[in-house]
């Protein structure tokens, strides 16, 4: 396949395309993964692959666009801006769709492949999402390029958000008051499917200029998806209370009070739910036949996944990671405010080798190694205010990422042995940093340091940080011990206050 031009991926690091990607260089296909953050492609383990060149754009940008697009055969377009814009997704949606038409007539593209939402867009219950989902699938139809619509429903998956929602409902739940639309049909598909009919459409010329709706084998309703759940997972089937008046507003906080998944996520999710979610045709699966997988071996091998910690993709490490301005300024003063920070050092007998295996599963169910205790305190403030709390966990127990949700941080840069930086994401009236590193004395010891950074937006900012204070200086303390201990390791030099060089301090590589 040397001869084929290179195929543009979008959306690079999201939860299909990062799954599309190493597919198609498993089959030798060239490809150009499109991102807003090449350290984040770099560190996918596709990323070094000698088949696959990293290149930045942004579908809101048309210039950079028409950019990476050049010299490409097929896009696959799948992008969506639900999680980054939040409620304005539908005027980003429509807008970046258009520039794909644009550049890709430009580039001289032969083929469009975009994965949309499957519903009845005339009925009465259909939500903006759907409408959204369909719109894009009309602005690339009608473009010059010719373009191929899949639309599917739920997609059965480890790592993706309507199989996180299920999940931890059933999992959490064993009493469920639900509304109307536990009863309504959908037909889920498994992403293995997903991925089969999105790589069989660059393999069949006749799916151009067509429009398919993707399903599995199964039409349930969802209430029997939370019971086919419950029989795989083992666990006892949950009892469901239907009542009239659970709005998906309603529905959408229960859900991110219960789940990993935000309210602002989880609502335009659920609204897509009161209406049926079913194939109206199956022509597709004449053209690229492959084997069904059923609802429940579909769960079955996601929460084998889960186990076995190979979640390749999940829907939180999707979107850009937003380095704060301030982060990659190296002056000792900042233009835009006041940099407030915190730092404990200690010094240790040992490598950063030994430091590093319990630094980077830091999080999740490990803890942060001190003040667990009020570090779930802050979880569950953050919970009630609209943040993400503490619920999403880790991706793996043993490696991070860039770009992979922690908790509430993200991170931000990860150099093995050295240094790892998080970004919160957690409900502030500001923007901070965690940034813990290690760094070599001699043969036989080694520095471990902890710093907060932290920009305050104006007097409540202020507040926050210095009402805080005290609580810093303990956890500081109690982490670097606890970390310690855990590496089973000795001090040299116990944790004590330390002055981080503003000139060195928080300088990001190349975003």
């Amino acid at each position: 396949m040397n001869n084929v031009k290179p195929i543009l991926v979008t959306g690079a690091t999201g939860y299909v395309s990062g799954r599309l990607i190493p597919l198609l260089l498993a089959d030798g296909y060239k490809v150009k993964a499109m991102g807003r953050s090449i350290p984040k492609m770099k560190d996918r383990p596709w990323g070094q692959d000698q088949n696959v060149e990293l290149v930045k754009g942004d579908i809101q940008d048309v210039a950079s666009l028409k950019n990476v697009a050049k010299g490409c055969g097929t896009v696959y377009y799948l992008v969506h801006s639900m999680i980054s814009q939040k409620g304005k997704y539908r005027d980003a949606d429509k807008n970046g769709a258009r520039n794909m038409v644009q550049a890709a007539a430009e580039a001289g593209v032969d083929h469009i492949i975009y994965l949309g939402g499957l519903g009845d867009i005339t009925h009465k219950n259909i939500s903006k999402h759907l409408i959204s989902r369909n719109e894009v699938g009309k602005i690339l139809m009608q473009g010059p390029v010719p373009a191929t619509v899949l639309r599917a429903a739920m997609i059965l998956g480890s790592g993706s958000a309507s199989f996180e929602i299920l999940r931890y409902l059933a999992e959490r739940l064993p009493v469920m008051i639900t509304p109307k639309w536990v009863s309504m049909p959908t037909q889920p598909i498994s992403i293995t499917n997903v991925l089969g009919y999105l790589k069989g459409c660059l393999e069949h010329p006749e799916t151009k200029g067509k429009t398919f709706d993707i399903g599995g084998p199964d039409v349930v309703a969802y209430r029997d998806l939370f019971r086919i759940f419950a029989k795989e997972a083992n666990l006892p089937a949950p009892i469901m209370i239907p009542v009239p008046v659970l709005t998906p507003r309603l529905s959408s906080l229960w859900i991110h009070l219960v789940t990993p998944v935000p309210a602002a996520i989880a609502q335009p999710l659920t609204e897509g739910l009161s209406l049926p979610t079913t194939c109206t045709e199956n022509s597709i699966t004449q053209i690229i036949p492959q084997d069904l997988i059923s609802c429940s071996e579909a769960i079955r091998r996601a929460l084998d996944r889960i186990r076995q910690e190979q979640v390749d993709t999940c829907w939180a490490d999707a979107g850009e990671i937003k380095y704060p301005e301030w982060s990659y300024y190296g002056d000792s003063s900042y233009s835009g405010g006041t940099i407030l920070s915190c730092g404990y050092r200690a010094t240790v007998k040992g490598t950063p080798r030994n430091l590093w295996r319990s630094i980077e599963k830091i999080g999740g169910g490990t803890g942060y190694y001190g003040g667990d205790i009020l570090w779930q305190v802050r979880g569950l403030i953050d919970l009630f205010t609209g943040g993400v709390g503490l619920s999403r966990g880790r991706r793996s127990k043993k490696e991070l990422r860039v770009g992979d949700a922690l908790d509430f941080w993200r991170v931000l840069e990860v150099e093995p042995e050295s240094k790892l930086l998080l970004l919160a994401e957690m409900k502030v009236p500001g923007e901070a940093l965690l940034e813990i590193k290690t760094a070599p004395v001699n043969r036989e010891a080694c520095h471990v340091s902890l710093l907060a950074r932290f920009l305050p937006k104006g007097l409540v900012g202020l507040l926050y940080w210095y009402a805080l204070y005290p609580f810093h200086q303990y956890v500081f303390t109690q982490m670097l011990k606890g970390l310690v201990n855990a590496s089973n390791l000795k001090f040299i030099k116990k944790p004590s206050r330390y002055y981080p060089d503003p000139t060195t301090t928080c300088r990001l590589s190349d975003r």
